[in-house]
């Protein structure tokens, strides 16, 4: 028989007989056994309903008081205990911690490490793994652990703690630990239980902290998360850590050159293998186009990604957020233990709950050192009543104990009025206690000064008590004074806009269409090439009869024949115009429109015509910019017709709905419609604005309008450290945080800019006009420590010179800077200000405005007008 197996013993036979059936002899005489049958159903209701419970409640979801799961409490518990000051070996801590938890040593060393790796609660040495690359940590024996000195101030007090029997009756294990900071909150947690599950995110420490101190104030406060992994977030759908909520993370990229991305930051809960394998299947399916991967992640992640010549590294960024990893979407679920049952609670109320826990334990811990302190005093005062009347004196001749104690009893009896409380047998049995050399070397100023101190700390003691919120106020800010600094937010918290997949994608297929056929798709490769697409575009079709559509790109799909228009559909593209001549019916008026087609169903037939039978398209032209073209009708001979070729201007049409009829052309038979002469845009320059919330450029009139731009046109950007490019106005660009001024390029404009040169060590002044440069160039000077401190473009600026340091009784100057100096190059050093110490410069109203150009007389207009000119240039 195998010694493992455990056979039961004779108490559980019994039961299990009792429970199941009884025990019977086997011989012939013996009456047949009354066999009772248990319910399967029954039994799994009952048995899982118990697995299930205790899965939740011991195992998967962290409790709101100390934000911990069991296997948690239960190591950090285990440290506490073994805690000396110097660091343990992890095997060492999880075979200690074994004593209270119920499984195996991988589930307490996984615990440990991811513990650990939240660089709060545990002071870590050796290779504990990277979170970043996914690296796993050493093997227990071979790295060490011990408690930081936030988790020993924090969250350790055993006399606030409530106990519990450990597992197997041998040891006391705390209920929850006396944490005394919402650590819930800051460390966050994820865990999957039966039928249930827990994600609530991590936040920043600071802000915890500040949150909870507003709600101590009775004011309002807003919690958003902050990942470890640093990156950037959208939580306008956090949903205060709800179910039903999103948070949109991305990976930091950035732009080194114009072939090379660098990959800085990674968003929570990736790593750098799982995503470069993202971005290589992104690569291999021909949604991005990259010529290689190189992952330098060591102490901080760097992952290069270098693009092939001719790849735009904007529409890359945005394929990346698109296609791969680099964004991902989080789905909160706030689920915790209290009262024994798991409850969903927004992070709000998580926080005042954590909030108002901690005003309970520090209130707790008042409440019992003032007791301590109470008990100090009065033992104090008892010593010093039995020294000072030198009651010891009267037990010499007492042969008993009780006799002793009845002595000291009564000698004291004249003092007890000064105590606070009855003596007890307690407090005489203590001072029998006192030994003799104590009472020989009894200095009464000093246990005076004792008493005295003691009585002046339970005063401080009593007011804390009774100013519990200012007192918890200042734990707070105590807290965050000395470990604030270590924890800064590291994810940038941004809005994001939505990429539309179709317009970042790599156009990795050919479209093919044989109109012979009926056939459109990317594998018929003998038939007419019409455009480069991607796999996920969609198709617009129009047809002879008037009728179009929008269907998916495919391999190989039946579209039928008189197809006259094939191209890539470009959803929301409102300068992109249709302009269509066609006869109503089989002998109708011909009629004329121009379009635009923003949106419609996918696969549902609609018609440019009125959709009567036999309708004819007789021109069709698709203009990318609106242009309008001129085109000549030729009518049908018919009798007493004189003019039967004419001109039409489609420029003279305005711009309506796909559903709109059109204008009359002619109620003549046309014979044919041609082109006279191609025209050129009519919908003038594209109006862009430029959104600050989420960096990006749009021309949907959200944020500020830069303008109405030409293809020629550029976007100046200056940054606050004194730098500046241009880039062109598509819609896909990217611009970096650090902006301090977004406009439309002016080459004439002239900019005066006051700044600190750091290798003169002066403040100098100089006037500029901007030369056109795709990259980052500086106007104040190649070294970084430079900073300007005034930019203005009027035109004829004031400063104001404050001194300060030694010259601060100087009195202030006014610098007139165009009589101060000339316009030159932007490379140029400019003119010094002074040799004296600055504080500060101002810009000041300029007295001198530039006059408005006056607009010519328009023939035609009447005296009046002309009157009220006159009388405007004389006021200038």
């Amino acid at each position: 028989m195998n010694d493992d197996i455990n056979m039961p013993n004779e108490e559980e036979s019994e039961a299990y007989l009792e429970k199941f059936g009884s025990e019977e002899e086997t011989s012939e005489d013996a009456p047949v056994a009354d066999i009772r049958m248990a319910s399967l159903g029954g039994m799994y209701k009952s048995w899982f309903l118990d697995y299930a419970s205790y899965v939740i409640l011991e195992r998967a979801v962290p409790h709101i008081n100390d934000g911990l799961k069991p296997v948690q409490r239960r190591i950090l518990h285990a440290m506490r205990r073994m805690d000396d000051g110097r660091y343990n070996k992890v095997a060492n801590i999880i075979g200690f911690t074994m004593q209270f938890h119920p499984h195996g040593d991988a589930s307490i060393g996984d615990a440990l490490v991811q513990l650990g790796q939240k660089n709060l609660l545990i002071d870590m040495q050796g290779n504990w793994g990277n979170v970043a690359t996914g690296d796993g940590a050493a093997a227990p024996r071979y790295i060490e652990a011990r408690l930081t000195k936030f988790a020993q101030e924090v969250v350790f007090n055993p006399k606030t703690t409530l106990w519990k029997m450990s597992y197997d009756g041998r040891n006391k294990e705390p209920i929850t630990l006396p944490v005394k900071f919402p650590l819930l909150l800051a460390q966050g947690v994820e865990g999957i239980a039966v039928g249930l599950a827990s994600k609530i995110l991590p936040h920043n420490f600071n802000e915890l902290v500040d949150a909870s101190i507003r709600h101590l104030e009775g004011k309002d406060f807003e919690l958003f998360p902050d990942f470890p992994s640093g990156g950037m977030a959208d939580v306008s759908r956090y949903n205060d850590g709800l179910r039903g909520g999103a948070v949109k993370v991305r990976a930091r990229i950035i732009k080194e050159d114009t072939r090379t991305l660098n990959i800085t930051d990674l968003p929570f809960g990736k790593n750098t293998s799982t995503l470069i394998e993202t971005i290589i299947k992104a690569n291999e399916k021909g949604k991005i186009k990259i010529k290689k991967i190189d992952d330098n992640t060591a102490e901080k992640v760097e992952i290069l990604i270098h693009l092939p010549p001719g790849v735009s590294t904007d529409k890359t960024i945005d394929a990346l957020y698109a296609f791969t990893d680099c964004e991902v979407s989080i789905s909160p679920n706030s689920c915790l233990i209290e009262n024994n049952t798991p409850k969903f609670m927004p992070v709000s109320q998580i926080l005042r709950q954590n909030t108002d826990h901690t005003v309970h334990l520090l209130t707790r811990e008042l409440e019992i050192r003032r007791d301590e302190l109470d008990e100090s005093w009065h033992f104090a005062s008892l010593e010093r009543i039995f020294i000072e009347n030198k009651i010891y004196q009267k037990i010499e001749n007492c042969e008993t104990m009780e006799a002793i104690i009845q002595t000291i009893d009564h000698g004291l009896k004249p003092f007890t009025a000064k105590l606070r409380r009855e003596v007890t047998r307690d407090d005489i049995i203590k001072l029998t206690e006192i030994k003799i050399k104590r009472i020989s070397r009894f200095d009464a100023h000093k246990a005076d000064e004792y008493i005295a101190s003691l009585e002046e700390e339970m005063e401080q003691i009593i007011y804390n008590l009774e100013h519990i919120i200012p007192y918890t106020i200042n734990y707070y800010k105590h807290i965050k004074k000395t470990y604030g600094k270590n924890y800064p937010r590291q994810t940038e918290l941004r809005s994001f806009e939505n990429i539309e997949a179709s317009k970042v994608v790599i156009k990795n297929e050919k479209l093919y269409v044989n109109y012979n056929e009926g056939f459109m798709g990317t594998s018929l490769r003998r038939d007419e090439y019409i455009c480069d697409c991607s796999d996920i575009d969609d198709i617009i079709l129009f047809y002879k009869d008037g009728r179009y559509l929008i269907t998916k790109v495919s391999d190989k799909a039946f579209i039928g024949k008189g197809v006259i228009h094939v191209s890539v559909f470009k959803k929301s593209d409102k300068r992109t115009i249709y302009n269509a001549v066609y006869r109503d019916g089989k002998s109708g008026a011909v009629y004329v429109k121009r379009f635009a087609v923003t949106g419609i169903t996918r696969d549902r037939e609609y018609d440019i015509t009125k959709g009567t039978k036999d309708s004819d398209v007789l021109y069709f032209s698709v203009n990318p910019n609106g242009e309008a073209e001129v085109l000549k009708i030729t009518l049908k001979p018919k009798a007493r017709m004189r003019n039967m070729i004419f001109d039409f201007d489609m420029a003279e049409l305005a711009i309506k709905g796909r559903a709109s009829i059109g204008n009359i052309l002619t109620k003549h038979a046309v014979q044919k419609v041609s082109l006279r002469k191609k025209g050129g845009s009519t919908l003038g320059g594209r109006r862009i604005w430029f959104d600050k919330d989420v960096l990006r450029l749009n021309s949907d009139s959200r944020g500020d309008y830069l303008g109405e731009f030409q293809a020629d046109d550029l976007i100046l950007v200056i940054t606050k450290n004194g730098h500046f490019y241009h880039t062109g106005f598509d819609l896909t660009n990217h611009y970096d945080d650090n902006i301090f001024i977004i406009e439309k390029f002016n080459v004439d404009k002239v900019w005066s800019v006051a700044y600190f040169d750091a290798d003169h060590k002066y403040f100098y002044v100089k006037r500029f006009q901007l030369e056109h440069s795709t990259k980052l160039q500086s106007f104040i000077g190649e070294n970084s420590k430079s900073y300007p401190v005034q930019v203005t473009t009027v035109d004829y600026p004031r400063l104001e010179v404050k001194f300060g340091g030694e010259d601060k009784e100087r009195e202030k100057i006014i610098v007139e800077v165009d009589e101060f100096i000339g316009v030159k190059s932007f490379k140029a050093r400019g003119k010094r200000l002074t040799t004296y110490q600055i504080s500060k410069i101002n810009e000041l109203e300029p007295i001198i405005t530039k006059p408005e150009p006056i607009e010519p007389e328009k023939p035609g207009e009447d005296e009046n007008e002309d009157k009220k000119d006159n009388d405007q240039m004389s006021l200038f």
